[in-house]
């Protein structure tokens, strides 16, 4: 198996040893993006709602860096520090994934990294 590494300056930088994405026997492995905004190097500030909407913008420019959009995922996780924040999330959520949506997963946490409130990782078919 060959592996082939994606990055793009359009999405946060690894902030530990891993890579952004990864390529893979026809999929594409999206590492968790939070809410850092790439530009500035920060966490999106305004809730929930905003750190949710920087994390599917990440997802997607991600995704763009190979010629995809997110009607290519097939498998979505998404975590969060509070699950009363679950609706909220799906709101966002809803306005990146369209039908039929990707098989996806929601797992609360304790915490994430920075303290983001939600992260998203996501598996592409190429």
């Amino acid at each position: 198996m060959s592996k082939i590494e994606l990055a793009t300056k359009n999405a946060p930088s690894a902030i530990g040893p891993y890579s952004q994405a990864i390529e893979a026997n026809g999929l594409l492995f999206c590492s968790g993006q939070i809410a850092i905004d790439p530009a500035t190097g920060a966490l999106a500030e305004g809730g929930v709602e905003a750190q949710a909407e920087q994390c599917c913008k990440n997802v997607a420019a991600l995704l763009e860096a190979r010629g995809l959009s997110t009607d290519a995922v097939v498998k979505t996780t998404v975590f969060i520090t509070n699950m009363a924040d679950f609706g909220k999330v799906n709101e966002i959520y809803a306005k990146y994934f369209t039908a039929p949506y990707p098989a996806r997963s929601c797992v609360g946490v304790a915490s994430l990294p920075k303290g983001a409130l939600v992260e998203v990782e996501v598996i592409a078919a190429l």
